[in-house]
């Protein structure tokens, strides 16, 4: 009877055996056969990272490229587009992008990252701020762009069908094109729903600048949704903007603030071990608004980034091309100055400083 129970119970290990051999082989097989997550036709499987471009072929223009990197976790997760070189003269972001490449592990990601390095090469090798070099056109105010229109256009459609509408979350990374002189801060829309606000929120404040303009722009406004994060919002997909840098610098000071914010939002989105690092203190700024200047010629500086200024503070003198002044540009209020242009070239309606008003005064 020993011997029999002992060969039974031989018999019994090896079908619980065979059975978890056959487990292991079925598990094995459903990750392998598990649809790559795929941008522009740059694909990654589970556990992997991949870079490549998409391709934006010529049109009424000359053709380009969009370089991309897709880091598929080895489990699911949020989807989070990071967009940095939408402006090709603001590189901190560029930067900062091409250094989280390189440290995030695909195998302990939990959900995938976007990072789209350079989404305006046309303007990054050309150095040309604001505006493309092929059309002459400013990318952020080209959303969702036309696959039949100019080169601008037709990326930021396949930026906003290949990446945007694949995201869960996305964050448009900026700093001061070569022409601003910056004080770093984020771009927190608000669109009155007070479930979506709250997940914007959470991205502003853990993307740890202590600076964020609360923008209650028109996120379902009729017509082209025009900015990056608009477009975003519009889908329904908590996004932000954030500037980190000044006058088309590249210290490591600035591609480290956006590096860091991007870790924390990962963080915050559980995306990867560790605690959100706590934003210990903000200035809340509203009611922002970008002075123009009312003709073209050029701008001396009478104030700096983060500067307080009074209602009629003085911002700058324009003067035109034989140094004479045209007219003084002064505060509309009372607030802080996020950027003011450090460069003498200006044209009629471009920016000279934007301000805001400091919440609670």
């Amino acid at each position: 009877m020993a011997a029999r129970d002992i060969n039974m119970g031989r018999h019994l290990m090896q079908k619980i055996r065979a059975i978890f051999a056959f487990l292991l082989l079925s598990t094995a097989a459903f990750s392998a056969g598990a649809e790559p997550f795929s941008v522009g036709g740059v694909k990654a499987s589970e556990g992997t990272l991949v870079s490549g471009f998409i391709d934006v072929p010529t049109g009424s223009d000359a053709g380009s490229q969009i370089p991309i990197t897709v880091i598929h976790g080895a489990t699911d997760g949020p989807v989070l587009a990071l967009l940095a070189g939408v402006h090709g003269y603001e590189y901190p972001p560029i930067t900062a992008l091409q250094s989280i490449k390189s440290e995030i592990d695909p195998t302990l990601l939990r959900g995938t990252v976007i990072l789209v390095h350079v989404a305006n090469l046309p303007s990054f090798l050309g150095r040309t701020i604001y505006y493309s070099p092929v059309d002459g056109k400013n990318l952020n105010r080209m959303f969702p762009g036309d696959p039949e229109g100019t080169l601008s256009q037709r990326i930021a459609h396949l930026i906003t069908t290949e990446v945007i509408d694949q995201a869960d979350y996305l964050i448009d990374l900026h700093s001061g094109d070569g022409n601003e002189a910056l004080r770093p801060y984020v771009y927190m829309p608000v669109t009155g729903d007070a479930a979506f606000d709250q997940k914007i929120k959470g991205l502003a404040v853990a993307f740890g600048l202590d600076h964020i303009v609360i923008d209650t722009g028109p996120q379902h406004a009729s017509g082209a949704s025009l900015f990056t994060d608009q477009t975003a919002l519009v889908r329904g997909i908590p996004a932000i903007t954030t500037e980190t840098g000044q006058s088309g610098s590249n210290d490591p000071h600035w591609s480290a603030l956006a590096k860091s914010g991007v870790w924390n939002v990962l963080r915050h989105l559980r995306m990867v071990s560790g605690d959100e690092v706590p934003n210990p203190g903000i200035t809340w700024l509203t009611d922002y608004q970008v002075v123009k200047s009312p003709a073209s010629g050029m701008f001396k500086p009478a104030t700096k980034d983060g500067y307080t200024v009074t209602k009629g503070a003085l911002l700058g003198v324009l003067v035109d091309f034989f140094g004479d002044e045209i007219t003084k540009i002064r505060a509309p209020f009372s607030g802080m100055v996020n950027y003011v242009i450090s460069t003498p070239p200006v044209s009629k309606d471009e920016p000279v400083a934007m301000i805001s008003k400091i919440q609670g005064q």
